[in-house]
This record gives C-alpha cells, structure tokens and sequence, in this order.
C-alpha cells in the first residue's frame, strides 16, 4: 500500500507519467488551463478543451498558455460527434499537439479508428471515451492506448444503456487489455479505491474539479454544487437523441416542457439548451439561466478547496480505505 507522499504507480500513471491516477475531465467550457495546470502540478492530469477555441491559433495559444503553468503532462479533449469527420481541422489540431508536446488527447463521440493513425503519428497517447463496455472493446480494437468508460451517473451525456459505473468499470476491465479508466460518480479516495478494485487503472472526475477555488466558474455554481444532493440532477435532451444530465434548475426544467411538446424541433429547443446561455451564465452567477452539467457525485461534494486539497485529501482517504479493507480479512 503506498504510504503518504509516495507516487502510486498504476498502468494509467505510467502510461501518462503522473504521480496520482487522477484525471480531470473535459468539462467544455470549464476545461480551461487555469484549472488543468492545477490538476497536472497536484500530481494529476488536466484536460483542455479544444471545442472552445474558435480556431488554430487561439488553440495553440492555449497550449503554449497550458505549457507555462506546468511542465506535468496534460490531456486536450477533441470531440468527434456523430457529425464531426476525420477533416482537416481535426488532422491540424493533431499536429499542433504533437508540436507542442501533448502527452495525450481524449476523443468521445464516435468510434475513433480514422482518427488514431494521425494521432499515433504525431507522437501521442490516444485515450477514447465511451458509455458502454461494447464501445470499449471497439476502442481497443481500433488502437486506442486507453479507454475511459463513463458510467450513467457522470455529468454531461451519459450512455443511453444506462449502465452504472460499478458494473460498466468491471465488464470494461474483464474484456478489454488496455488500461480502463473510470468516470461517472468519483470524488473521493473511496471511489478510488473502488475502481480500483474494480480493475480500472484511475478515475476521471468533472464535477468535483468544478467546486475548487481554480475553476473559473462563478462562486454560486460552486456553492450549487455543496448545497445539492445526488438527487438535484435531472436528464434532458432525449428528444433529440442527445441526452445530457445536468444541475435541476429553471433552465432544465423550460427544457423538459418543451421535449413534452409534440414535433418540438432542435431550432426551438435551441432557444433554452443553447450553450452560450451556460457560458453567460457561467460568468454573471444567474444559476437558473442556463443549463450546467453536473453529475451525481454533488451528493459527495460538501467543500470549494483548491484542486491540490482536492486531490490530497483523495489521496488520503484512498490510504486510508485500503487500510480498513485489510483489517477485515
């Protein structure tokens, strides 16, 4: 059992060269390096978001920004939605990562085999994202270096199966020979520790990164977060065949009627569920105004520290859980 201060040493911290087996999720707008910096100097690994930078040089600009606050390694999130291809957009952000020294890029959206050549080219370590232990398997087959398998109760667009982390983690890590990394529902060392044991090789965590002092989120989503329980999210989106869970706010709730109404159309839908309402709202504090993915890991969340006291006290709890666990025998 590692003992406090030491590296733990998992198949994901030594594919990654982290001290901790501690991702922080995309988090679109929020996945910013302010608070991806934080996560790689704690000992993590922090994730930028390509999708918010409108083109190549601001993207680069946000790499070379990432690259300042750290010299850790650090993940950039490309989404590839079911309408995204393989263009010249995605080859260009390829090469600049490669670069710029990109330890690695997480894709979601869609199956990634056209993709993992490019990336593999240019140096880089290929994780997919995923909602389903079959989806797993595919990543595997299609290259990827790693898997993250995102259970039913993460934050964002959770699989339509509606499997759980506890058993998506353990079908995805008996099938697969790639290192599995665990998301949906983690935000302490008890989480760790169980996947884990599950056979994961870390955890990828969102809506805990949210509520630290780094996350430039507004403070009253912050303190949202601390005063919710598992039970203030709610799912919407499944009109239009794009499910998402989310803070259970006034937003939410216009969107749920509106999905009532019958032929609504993703124009109309847009009106509520568009993400600059979030992004204002992410600024101005008005919690109520625009949608804010959250999962159901709130009801573990009771403080707003600093990513380092996050990850510390993890950390600590994940010791301290092992140590429990071997005194029963």
């Amino acid at each position: 059992m590692p003992v406090k201060g030491e590296k733990m040493k998992t198949r994901l911290t030594e594919l990654l060269g982290i001290e901790f087996p501690i991702i922080q999720g995309g988090m679109q707008n929020l996945g910013v390096p302010t608070l991806a910096a934080a996560v790689s100097n704690a000992g993590g690994c922090g994730t930028i978001n390509r999708t918010i930078y409108s083109g190549n040089e601001e993207f680069r600009n946000a790499v070379q920004e990432m690259k300042s606050l750290t010299n850790r390694p650090f993940i950039v999130n490309i989404s590839l939605l079911p309408d995204i291809s393989v263009g010249d957009d995605v080859r260009e952000t390829i090469r600049i990562c490669g670069e710029e020294g990109v330890r690695a890029i997480e894709t979601a959206g869609t199956n990634p085999k056209d993709l993992v050549p490019y990336v593999h080219e240019a140096g880089i370590i290929h994780i997919h994202k995923v909602p389903g232990a079959r989806y797993a398997l595919s990543a595997e087959k299609a290259g990827c270096d790693a898997v993250t398998v995102a259970g039913f109760e993460c934050a964002g667009h959770p699989g339509k199966e509606e499997i759980s982390s506890l058993v998506l983690t353990n079908k995805s890590a008996r099938i697969c020979r790639v290192p599995i990394i665990a998301a949906g529902g983690y935000a302490d060392g008890r989480g760790l520790a169980a996947a884990l044991a599950l056979g994961a090789e870390g955890i990828v965590m969102g809506t805990r990164f949210v509520a630290t002092k780094e996350c430039t989120v507004h403070g009253n989503f912050k303190k949202w977060i601390v005063k919710s329980s598992e039970n203030d999210t709610v799912l919407c989106q499944k009109s239009i065949h794009n499910m998402m869970r989310v803070a259970n706010n006034d937003c939410a709730q216009k969107c749920l009627v509106l999905e009532q109404e019958p032929g609504i159309t993703l124009e109309k839908l847009m009106t509520v569920i568009s993400g600059s309402h979030s992004l204002s709202a992410y600024e101005t504090g008005d919690v109520n105004s625009g949608l804010f993915p959250v999962g159901n890991a709130i009801g573990l969340i009771n403080d707003v520290p600093t990513v380092k006291g996050v990850i510390d006290g993890i950390m600590r709890e994940y010791r301290e859980t092992l140590d429990r666990m071997i005194h029963l025998g």
